[in-house]
């Protein structure tokens, strides 16, 4: 299998974590390319219409896209236990979802100051979306925190690799202030191999 692989993205970090997790991380390779949302890769844009990635081509040249589908698909295919059922699987579901949401409002952000000219720049537009995040960090903070504390799981993979993200292209913004709770998790989980060997390059 292959995945269509950036460094940079938190969605792709997601899942090399999980293969990492998983001890498959030589069952997948990675094939690292350069895309943006106005210049896509070819071969990507081959293999997945949409060309966003991740995106994982399947040996029987089927490939599976978006983080939350490929990781489902990975944990199924090795046995994994990343995507607990019975009780409280939809709250762990709904976790993994609020962490994927702070990605994509984190992602919006540096799209705009980073692929829109100047003068097209809105302020209103990040502003928005940070309020996003920091409504959902507090909400984090306040009351999912017992979850947090549970066996490790996809949700717990994808709000680590959302505010790791935050750190990599919003440090400024310093999100533990007033989330101390949540920013000891994330120190302690962040110290995890699977974390530390993807962290991504500095910007």
């Amino acid at each position: 299998m292959k995945l269509f692989h950036s460094p940079l993205s938190p969605y792709v970090r997601k899942v090399v974590v999980l293969l990492h997790e998983l001890e498959k991380t030589d069952a997948v390779a990675l094939e690292t390319i350069a895309t943006t949302a106005f210049a896509s890769d070819d071969g990507l844009m081959a293999a997945n219409p949409l060309a966003k990635i991740p995106a994982l081509q399947r040996d029987d040249g089927v490939t599976l896209y978006d983080s939350r589908v490929i990781c489902g698909y990975l944990n199924d295919l090795f046995d994994g236990s990343m995507y607990p059922t019975g009780a409280g699987q939809w709250e762990n579901r709904t976790l993994e979802a609020t962490g994927d949401g702070i990605m994509d409002c984190a992602v919006s952000m540096a799209y705009e100051r980073k692929l829109r000219p100047e003068n097209e720049q809105s302020d209103g537009w990040v502003e928005a979306q940070w309020t996003k995040v920091d409504r959902a960090l507090s909400v984090l903070n306040s009351r999912w925190m017992g979850h947090l504390a549970g066996p490790v799981s996809m949700a717990h993979v994808s709000v680590a690799c959302a505010l790791s993200y935050v750190d990599f292209r919003h440090g400024a913004r310093n999100w533990r202030g007033g989330n101390a709770a949540l920013a000891d998790w994330h120190a302690a989980f962040d110290s995890r191999p699977s974390m530390q060997a993807t962290r991504p390059p500095e910007a």
